[in-house]
């Protein structure tokens, strides 16, 4: 990476990550693991009915990247007027023996197989009655899911559990009830996304091994799901180089063969981090996208 590119990444993740977390006004667990939580943020214009917004965050899968840091994005939904849960997942590793110098690179390993998709399964499925009781304000049947890179993924393959192969635990009968999907860099072909490498290999640790990918990955693949039915849009900067533009336009283009158009914005000297950056005109931009399929 030029040393120019890598200034800019490193001052928009800077800047994305330089804002205090914001505490949520009520929370509530859909599972006994400790990370198996949602935080919901009430409509900050009071409002007694909104739109629900939710909210799946990055970070590679990785156990050290929690829900903490996309807590002021899920706060600047709250003051455009939505409903927000922002959903915590397990993260790997999922055994204790499985030690951080066990990834590639000797970084935290990626994912847990099965946990991080019987989680947001089980968050996704909970959410409408979870909403109900904690948070009055927000309205269900107006619901749309977002989420940044890895969670992003995980967007995606929420709004295509309805098309999974047969006996797969997480497949429904019938197409969830969103609105919609607005996924924020996300890495949406995870073949494209090992080819390029993406997060130093966390795609190849999510899914359990190179070995187990030609049998895994058309189970959460969202380039593999298609086509949804549901209304989806991608927000993707041209700068990016953490999760480049490539991996979405490999989505769309799988989209596209199977018949479904999906949306696609590029955002002009944008990277990775400004997408949930609250200080950024792109999260801006990202709060439009939401909208125009909420409201």
């Amino acid at each position: 990476m030029p040393d120019s590119a890598a200034a800019r990444d490193a001052a928009e993740e800077a800047s994305a990550m330089s804002h205090p977390a914001v505490a949520p006004d009520a929370s509530a667990a859909y599972g006994e693991h400790p990370d198996q939580v949602v935080d919901f943020y009430a409509p900050r214009d009071g409002r007694d009915r909104a739109p629900l917004v939710v909210v799946l965050h990055g970070g590679a899968w990785r156990a050290p990247y929690d829900r903490q840091h996309i807590t002021p994005f899920a706060d600047f939904l709250a003051r455009r007027g939505f409903a927000v849960a922002n959903v915590e997942y397990r993260r790997g590793p999922s055994l204790p023996q499985q030690r951080d110098d066990d990834a590639a690179g000797g970084g935290p390993v990626a994912g847990r197989w099965p946990d991080t998709f019987d989680d947001v399964a089980a968050a996704l499925d909970a959410l409408p009655e979870l909403a109900r009781t904690t948070l009055p304000q927000a309205d269900p049947r107006r619901t749309v899911v977002t989420g940044h890179s890895a969670g992003g993924h995980l967007a995606l393959w929420a709004a295509a559990r309805h098309v999974l192969p047969a006996g797969s635990p997480w497949r429904l009968t019938s197409a969830p009830l969103l609105r919609g999907v607005v996924a924020l860099a996300p890495i949406a072909d995870l073949g494209r996304a090992v080819e390029l490498d993406v997060c130093g290999g966390a795609v190849l640790q999510l899914i359990g091994g190179e070995g187990e990918f030609d049998k895994r990955a058309g189970y959460v693949d969202p380039a593999a799901l298609l086509p949804t039915g549901i209304a989806t849009a991608v927000v993707q900067g041209r700068e990016d180089t953490v999760v480049p533009q490539a991996v979405a336009e490999a989505y769309v283009d799988a989209a596209a063969k199977a018949g479904e158009t999906v949306g696609l914005t590029l955002l002009e000297d944008v990277g990775h981090f400004p997408l949930i950056d609250p200080a950024a005109d792109a999260c801006a931009v990202v709060a439009e996208e939401i909208a125009q399929l909420a409201w």
